[in-house]
């Protein structure tokens, strides 16, 4: 077993191979960390990955119901979006909170940082409690037809244990504000 915690491997070559306004691909030349040549693929997000938890006053939380095209099914998530990189990840989760749900919260609280798959991509996510909250007028995107269900908390953790719900930052932020609300 290795002890060392730096980085052992050597980028020989990294060039694009596809780009979008949302990740780019890189393919890579790689000595890998047993020296041998090797090859990586790497998607790089232009935005970091934004997650809330609402909680209201009675202790129930918020989720987000949308078919998600890539999976080809129905997905439950928390409400969550995209920051731009140069935009400040509390402001973001304002923004999308609001635009996804209509809330707007008086408590805001980052409970964690999160990479989403680190064996392929580069994504950095930030989850955010919030709390003392208000209902307005959801604002979602052209490409989100949103479902919006309150539940207890405690109902959204068996949802996870049951694999109702399997989008990772939903996952790790429902858990989180479980320990931390001492669900």
């Amino acid at each position: 077993m290795s002890t060392v915690e730096g980085n052992n491997w050597k980028t020989l070559h990294s060039g694009t191979v596809y780009d979008n306004p949302w990740i780019q691909v890189d393919h890579r030349k790689v000595i890998t960390p047993a020296g041998k040549p090797g090859i990586y693929g790497v998607v790089k997000f232009k935005n970091k990955a934004i997650g809330i938890i609402p909680v209201d006053d009675e202790g129930n939380i918020y989720l987000v119901g949308q078919y998600r095209y890539t999976l080809d099914e129905y997905s439950w998530e928390i409400p969550e979006g995209g920051g731009p990189l140069g935009e400040a990840p509390l402001a973001a989760a304002k923004r999308e909170l609001r635009e996804e749900t209509g809330l707007e919260a008086d408590g805001w609280k980052q409970i964690g940082r999160i990479h989403t798959s680190n064996s392929v991509t580069d994504e950095e996510g930030f989850v955010f409690l919030a709390q003392g909250l208000r209902q307005g007028e959801a604002d979602p995107e052209e490409t989100e037809e949103l479902c919006v269900r309150r539940l207890p908390l405690r109902e959204a953790v068996e949802m996870v244990m049951r694999s109702e719900i399997t989008d990772s930052i939903s996952i790790c932020a429902i858990l989180m504000a479980a320990r931390i609300l001492g669900i």
